[in-house]
């Protein structure tokens, strides 16, 4: 099978096709034919900045071609999504049962990838924040695979203005279709009128800015793998607080609740009140495009690669 691997620390042009053996399912695990994978901004990072190369994971979809040991949920033939731990960016890669879901027939592989885990993340996130109906929302990295539905469920659960945050003011439409009510741009001064939840995806030096953001009383979730420092004096002086949510963990520890995120995610999308946007889908040989596309951040919704 082919398979897309990296060798070095560097950028997209560390990437390479190469072609190993079918994986064999171990217990609790399933060996899935990859239809769609999406690409993360997680991801493409550890191809630049992490310790030693590591597999290229994230979520896919597909259909299971073997089960492994100990599993009855799932059979041969059965459609399904999930985060992928290890060698994601593959014809066949392996899911672990706890990890996948099944994707419902009025569904594609690419709705799956474009839905599911970045969905979870809008969805968890948004939750940590414990916002109270009529609320102000604002979203950094508004137009990205998560912060594009952030925008959406923010609005269905009751928030009275939506804000989007963006790098590049030609996003501005983009986020305003999918129901936002401002939009500015990170190199702004001020972000306007102040807001009583931040949900923050860039980290970094945008922290500061992020905080200054909200009201008195006002939380910032923070879920990017961007690092960044916050000053506790911008909080104590506001009464505000920051917030750490990483879906990983609440899948592992709440697997309930990571279900029932799931399962409101298919349903909304069933009734055509989410939409996940794709932005653009490559060959799986184009994985070095798909992470520029990333890294320059011109994407407006999901990049999915298709084996």
């Amino acid at each position: 099978m082919r398979r897309i691997r990296y060798e070095r620390i560097g950028g997209p042009e560390a990437l390479f096709q190469e072609e190993v053996p079918v994986p064999e399912p171990g217990a609790g695990e399933l060996l899935v034919r990859t239809e769609a994978i999406g690409v993360t901004l997680p991801v493409v990072r550890k191809v630049r900045e992490a310790a030693r190369p590591i597999p290229l994971g994230g979520e896919l979809a597909g259909e299971v071609v073997s089960v492994g040991e100990g599993d009855g949920e799932f059979a041969t033939g059965d459609r399904v999504t999930g985060l992928c731990f290890g060698h994601g960016y593959a014809e066949y890669a392996l899911l672990r049962t706890a990890m996948a879901s099944h994707v419902p027939a009025y569904a594609t592989a690419r709705d799956a990838v474009a839905l599911v885990r970045s969905g979870a993340v809008a969805l968890g996130a948004l939750e940590a924040a414990r916002p109270e109906r009529g609320e102000s929302v604002l979203v950094t990295a508004a137009a990205s695979g998560v912060g594009h539905l952030a925008l959406q469920l923010a609005r269905r659960r009751g928030a009275s203005r939506v804000v989007a945050a963006v790098g590049d003011p030609a996003k501005a439409d983009f986020v305003r279709s999918l129901g936002a009510d401002d939009v500015v741009t990170y190199g702004r001064e001020t972000w306007g009128e102040p807001v009583d939840v931040v949900l923050d995806a860039v980290g970094g030096a945008l922290l500061t800015p992020a905080v200054k953001a909200l009201a008195p009383g006002g939380r910032l979730v923070a879920y990017s793998s961007g690092g960044g420092t916050i000053e506790a004096y911008d909080l104590l002086s506001g009464g505000r607080s920051a917030i750490g949510f990483q879906v990983a963990i609440v899948a592992r520890t709440r697997p309930q609740r990571y279900t029932a995120w799931i399962e409101e995610l298919w349903r909304l999308f069933g009734e055509g009140a989410l939409r996940p946007a794709v932005h653009a889908e490559f060959a799986l040989a184009d994985a070095a495009r798909a992470h520029a596309a990333i890294e320059t951040r011109a994407n407006r919704g999901k990049v999915v690669l298709v084996p």
